[in-house]
This record gives C-alpha cells, structure tokens and sequence, in this order.
C-alpha cells in the first residue's frame, strides 16, 4: 500500500516545513531589531515580538498538523474527525499562501506550498475511512446497486 509512505512523507516535510518557518520569522525579527523597523508607527519592539510569536505559534501548529498524518502512517488508520478538519485547514491555509506566494516570492515558493498542498490531499484521500470492503456491493456503507 502507498498510503502509510505518504502520510510519513507529508509528516516530514510539515516537520521541515515547521522549522523552516521558525528560521525565517527568527531572521525577519533579527532584521526588524537591527534597524529598529516599524510599520505606520508601530513601537519596533512589538514588531520584533510579534514577528516571534507569528513564527513560534506557525511552527507550533505545523507540526501539530504533522502528527496527524504520521499517526495516521503509524496505526495505518485514517485520521478521525479533528485530524481530517485540521488537515484540510491545513491545505486550505497552503493553497492560499501559494496563490501570495507566486506574486511575492516566485514560482519556487509556490511550487514548494504546492507540493506540500498536494500530499496533505494525498494523505487525506488515501486514507479511506470506510475500511478496505468499501465501495463492494453488498458492504456496510457499500452504495446501493441501482
């Protein structure tokens, strides 16, 4: 089966993904600092804290949605409810940040976002709740013969 492949897959590039994002919001703070940057007159030490706890509390809840997928891999059982609706959140928040991301970063970044929106799908679609006799006639929650 390629499901439980996925799902460890998807766990770590949300892990990778996670500290990377942790590294680049530590570097804006470092910058912000440096030159005592504000926005519209906002105070440059708020900047700085915001800027760490945006990537603290990102990298925080990527690597909660990175757990889902991989005890998913390891029991090789499908997210229950919460996972599945975190999970898609998740993909919602990276197709959207890929639609930004080609007009303010480039194609990279939004291949990047796309791939790894592309194996949460993955993950989400291969896991099939019903269990391997769905989809059979005669099945529980197998549809009716028309």
């Amino acid at each position: 089966m390629v499901r439980r492949p996925v799902a460890f897959v998807t766990a770590i590039v949300l892990f990778v993904e996670a500290v990377g994002i942790v590294i680049v919001n530590g570097i804006m703070a470092t910058v912000a600092d440096n030159q005592s940057m504000s926005l519209a007159g906002m105070d440059p030490d708020a900047m700085v804290t915001g800027t760490w706890v945006m990537g603290g509390v990102s990298g925080v809840l990527l690597v909660l949605c990175g757990l889902i997928p991989l005890l998913a891999g390891i029991r090789d059982r499908a997210p229950g409810r919460f996972g599945r609706i975190a999970l898609i959140a998740c993909a919602v928040v990276h197709g959207v940040l890929g639609a930004l991301a080609v007009g303010l970063i480039g194609w990279a970044a939004f291949a990047f976002l796309m791939v790894v929106l592309a194996l949460i799908v993955l993950t989400l679609v291969t896991f099939d709740r019903r269990g391997p006799e769905a989809g059979k006639v005669g099945a529980p929650n197998a549809p009716a013969p028309v």
